[in-house]
């Protein structure tokens, strides 16, 4: 075993919580250091981007499946819209002098440590120049960090399809480690699979798509990004580059030159970023964790998605708009405890979340599936309370009885789609435990079902290398953020739970070793809405910082 794969391990061994003991974390929030939600860039050229009503585009089950959508032409209104629908704000929240802004993408307590950048060559109306460009969601506007020649943007994208633009999202850990502590890096992970997917449905509104460029390497992204070398306590993180680009083409490479690369880099960089929190706590185990899993240069090798053929889910609702449904999504802080849902609905989201190469938002990502649904159902009508597990991967089921160390039913369902591949593994009332091992939080149990994310773990580890820890997390983002708004279109709500007990969720399965770890976990229902919140629009003439963020 590699060294860095050794710290991998001992990583997420200490970030687990314990029925008697949690990971560690901050002991207690101090407020005067939390952090800017908000990252500047002082000094920098303003593109201001242009904002849209949410009452048009594509319907929502039409947009998620390729080559249904018309593609929209690359122009400034375009590229306003992709950003607008996946990385902006979604509102503002208000509770007496304190305001704080919601984002189209989720995140942790809502923290937000995912930043973006845009590398675009020149588009009518927006850009004249080729430019790398930060995205400021709080105003949503382009920062322009630097420009550069048209003949190197030619370079750039010539294996890519014709009119792309490339987005770059890296972390900032700090955001996440002043509330969460050691356990900060997963979340930040789970919200960079998050923004993966948005970027998907948002590009999906405009028959466009999102391919993860695989073959850069950590060093090479932040050269691409102007991330500096030096690392501080609010240092930016790499994490991946993204082609977006229009249907049906495809991306017939998820490499870039390295010359163009190594011209940007190479020049002239504009802004300084602003100081996010006046002092700052270390975590000396992020920083071994983001060193062990830093990826170099080189395409993987990925295994083979195994071939399945899913019947398409029955939409909720046929003229419900994808816009709407990202622009409304929000996280649920509570249930009633009461309200269930339709079999055919609890079908049709779980259909959503098979993968297909076709379908947003896992035509994203190249690896096969290694995400895998273990669902407590409490409220779903003519389906049994009880345990059932949904196999992204049927050429899995195999492998996954054989992990399990208990014994369980493993029946199909009746009345569920034929290519469906859910499992019963045991019937009765799971609400105390789903309550009980989401870190005894009630809205675990008060939903129409709950989720772990069970996933591969150990062996494609050290299959691929210790640096896709971090894709396990982005993949498990992106199905939470299919089910944030496959919740939405049937009229309910969700909310992701990162504070789980680990090994008690194994120990339900019988699992003893690291074939399989869950990482994150979700609940949909019937949202309690706070009534003590008053709601404003994102954004308007003379907005005032916010004061404090939850």
């Amino acid at each position: 075993m590699s060294a860095s794969l050794e710290k991998v391990f001992a990583y997420h061994d200490a970030t687990k919580h314990h029925f008697n003991a949690y990971a560690p974390g901050p002991g207690f929030l101090d407020w005067a250091m939390q952090p800017d939600p908000f990252r500047r860039y002082a000094g920098c050229e303003v593109v201001p981007l242009d904002k849209f009503p949410r009452a048009d585009g594509p319907a929502y089950a039409r947009a998620l499946i390729e080559g249904l959508v018309e593609p929209a032409a690359l122009t400034r209104e375009t590229v306003s819209r992709l950003l607008y629908d996946s990385l902006a704000l979604s509102a503002w929240k208000q509770a007496g002098q304190s305001r704080w802004a919601l984002r189209v993408n989720p995140s942790s307590g809502n923290l937000h440590p995912t930043e973006a950048c845009l590398i675009s060559g020149p588009v009518s109306g927006l850009l004249d120049t080729p430019v790398v460009c930060h995205y400021a969601p709080r105003i949503h506007a382009l920062e322009v960090r630097t420009h550069f020649a048209r003949e190197v943007w030619r370079d750039l994208v010539a294996d890519l399809p014709p009119q792309s633009l490339i987005i770059g999202l890296s972390s900032i850990y700090w955001r996440e480690a002043w509330k969460y502590g050691s356990r900060a890096f997963r979340y930040c992970q789970h919200d960079t699979g998050h923004a993966i997917a948005a970027l998907g449905f948002a590009a999906a509104v405009l028959g466009w798509k999102v391919s993860l460029l695989d073959d850069p390497g950590d060093e090479t992204i932040a050269a691409l990004l102007g991330l500096p070398r030096k690392h501080g306590p609010e240092a930016e993180r790499p994490e991946c580059l993204l082609a977006v680009y229009p249907q049906p083409h495809a991306c017939p490479a998820r490499a870039l030159p390295r010359a163009a690369i190594q011209a940007i880099a190479q020049g002239e960089w504009s802004g300084a970023p602003n100081i996010l929190s006046p002092d700052h706590r270390c975590w000396p185990i992020i920083d071994e964790v983001d060193a062990a899993t830093r990826k170099a240069d080189g395409v993987a090798s990925y295994l083979a998605a195994t071939s399945a053929e899913w019947d398409e889910p029955a939409s909720a609702d046929t003229a419900v708009l994808l816009r709407h449904l990202v622009h409304r999504r929000r996280s649920a802080v509570a249930m009633d405890g009461k309200t269930g849902v339709t079999r055919a609905a609890f079908y049709s989201m779980l259909q959503r979340c098979l993968p297909a190469t076709h379908r947003f938002p896992f035509n994203a990502l190249p690896w096969s599936p290694v995400v895998h649904l273990l669902l407590f159902v409490h409220r779903v009508q003519d389906v049994p309370t009880g345990l059932y597990l949904l196999i992204r991967d049927p050429a899995k089921k195999k492998a996954m009885q054989e992990a399990f160390g208990r014994e369980f039913d493993w029946t199909g369902l009746e009345g569920s789609p034929e290519t469906l591949p859910i499992y019963g593994l045991v019937a009765g009332d799971c609400r105390k435990l789903a309550e009980r091992v989401s870190c005894h939080q009630e809205i675990a149990a008060d939903g129409a079902f709950a989720v772990a994310m069970l996933v591969e773990f150990e062996q494609p580890l050290r299959a691929y290398g210790p640096w896709f820890y971090r894709r396990l997390y982005w993949e498990c983002g992106a199905i939470g953020q299919l089910l944030y708004l496959e919740a939405e279109a049937h009229g309910i709500q969700a909310t992701g739970i990162g504070c789980f007990f680990d090994d008690p969720v194994h120990e339900v399965l019988g699992l003893r070793d690291r074939r399989y770890q869950s990482l994150y976990h979700f609940t949909l229902g019937e949202g309690v809405p706070d009534t003590r919140l008053t709601t404003l629009p994102p954004y308007v003439e003379k907005d005032q910082s916010p004061t404090e963020h939850t």
